[in-house]
């Protein structure tokens, strides 16, 4: 078996209705659900104009050697409707482009959910505009060899995070985070759970009618000490 150059045809697939589920439910909410240990690294930020608050697919993992697009090219050509390109790039260290308004207009064409590189994009003004979302961790107009090797849909870090074939990736404008896909049924219920929670929070905040005695709670059991003058 060729290891660090090959590539799986096969990976676990969710079902369309449980996507459906986390569709309308922001990333904040489900990470809640996750000891808050599944958000990719803020150096991964949104790069495009997607329509929807929250947008969420199937992770098809590339493993790309830095600096390198050849395996995202072969992503791109197995990508299906709803699928999230999830790409590392050998930690970041190859300050190069992976991909630009041609790849991206050909993402857009497959129909993919997203597109979350470890890595830089380029051709920013293009992207700017793009309703597809699309994450990366810079810009640089220098573009990728395609050398190659690497491989698709073996397991990966991202932004710090692992990531394997089929999870549940959930995106919006606050990041991106991952769902193992065999936690997904059970994850979804909490996360309904603090979203409707959080709304409730929410409006307590606004109208002023949220219960602020915890903070005073938790500062007396730490011994701070409370000085009713100047310093």
């Amino acid at each position: 078996m060729a290891v660090g150059n090959r590539v799986y045809l096969k990976r676990p697939m969710v079902s369309d209705e449980l996507l459906k589920e986390y569709q309308g439910i922001p990333a904040a909410n489900v990470a809640d659900c996750m000891g808050r240990l599944c958000a990719l690294h803020p150096r991964i930020s949104l790069k495009s104009s997607p329509k929807q608050p929250v947008t969420v697919g199937r992770a098809l993992t590339v493993k790309s050697r830095s600096g390198d697009n050849l395996m995202i090219h072969k992503a791109l050509n197995m990508a299906q409707p709803g699928d999230v390109i999830m790409v590392s790039n050998d930690g970041g260290t190859e300050y190069r482009a992976l991909m630009g308004e041609i790849m991206l207009g050909y993402a857009i064409y497959k129909q993919i959910a997203g597109l979350v590189i470890d890595g830089p994009i380029r051709d920013s003004d293009a992207v700017a505009n793009m309703s597809l979302p699309i994450y990366a961790n810079g810009t640089n107009p220098a573009g990728p060899y395609k050398d190659g090797t690497g491989e698709i849909n073996t397991p990966i870090a991202c932004g710090g995070i692992s990531v394997n074939p089929g999870d549940i990736i959930v995106m919006d404008r606050d990041g991106v985070i991952v769902v193992p896909w065999q936690d997904a049924d059970e994850i979804l219920g909490g996360a309904k759970k603090i979203q409707a929670k959080d709304a409730a929070n929410v409006h307590a905040a606004l109208t002023g009618d949220a219960d602020r005695q915890w903070v005073e709670d938790l500062l007396k059991e730490q011994g701070t000490e409370i000085i009713d003058d100047q310093y």
